[in-house]
This record gives structure tokens, sequence and C-alpha cells, in this order.
């Protein structure tokens, strides 16, 4: 794998505080607004603030599911909730902080340490929360759950 990636995406204005994203590799296109917090801001579309937090939990995932193949790690389940919070600090808005809080399902409780182990090793490892500002609060749980027969 090279060092270096370009990820392009594109952001056409629409109307009013509202726009779609799109790239040029991705089928999909995001329609993206202002959220409704702030003025003009619009209900039931995503926002800069929702793709911020969006990009550290899908971060944590994607590097949470590599490692644990890496590691042979059997899981039935993986799902984070990830709640951001956005303040004035200094005059200026910003995220200051993410809470992670990742639930891996596994049917082992002998793998229970080790699943605990992959989840902090996946959140250390993830390129989007060492590229932030925001702290990263992390909580995660192991769930063991019966095996189904």
């Amino acid at each position: 794998m090279k060092d270096t990636h370009l990820y392009e995406v594109d952001l056409n204005w629409d109307s009013d505080r509202k726009g779609t994203m799109s790239s040029p590799v991705l089928n999909q296109t995001v329609e993206v607004a202002t959220p409704p917090e702030f003025p003009k801001g619009m209900e039931g579309i995503w926002s800069p603030e929702h793709l911020f937090v969006a990009s550290v939990s899908s971060c944590l995932m994607t590097t949470f599911l590599a490692i644990a193949e890496n590691s042979n790690l059997e899981f039935s389940g993986f799902d984070v909730k990830a709640i951001g919070k956005l303040e004035k600090i200094d005059g200026k808005f910003m995220i200051s902080e993410i809470t992670l809080k990742p639930i891996v399902e596994i049917s082992n409780d002998q793998q229970r340490e080790k699943a605990g182990r992959i989840l902090y090793k996946a959140e250390k490892a993830c390129l989007i929360s060492n590229s932030i500002l925001s702290e990263i609060i992390f909580e995660p749980e192991v769930i063991v759950t019966e095996p189904v027969s």
C-alpha cells in the first residue's frame, strides 16, 4: 500500500442552505445542509457536524474490522454509538469531543479480553481520530452472547 492517497469529494449548492455531495469514484450522492440548531438550518438532512462524527465512528469500525480479521477474532456483531459535542471555545464553534461507544458481540467468553484489546488497538490506530483536534472519549463494551445452535 502506498503512503499517500487522495479522496475527491465534489459539492454542489442546490438551494437555501443545502447542497449535494458526490465523488467521481462513488455511486451515491449525499444531501447536506446547515443543521437545524443554526439559523436557517434544515431538519432531516445530514450536516457537516453529523458527517464529521460519522467519519470518526466509521473509521473506528473499519479499523476494528481489519485488526479483528488479522487477529482471527470471531465476533457476531459490532455497533458504535457516536456523540459529538459542539460548543463555542474561544469564540469559535468546534466539535470539542466525540464519545464513541462501540459494542462487540462474541459467543466465546474466553475471547472477551482479546476483543477488548482489539477495540482499544482500533481506537488508537484510527486515522481519522488521529487527524482531528477533538477529544475522543472511548467507552467500549464486549458482550458475550449464546452461540446460535
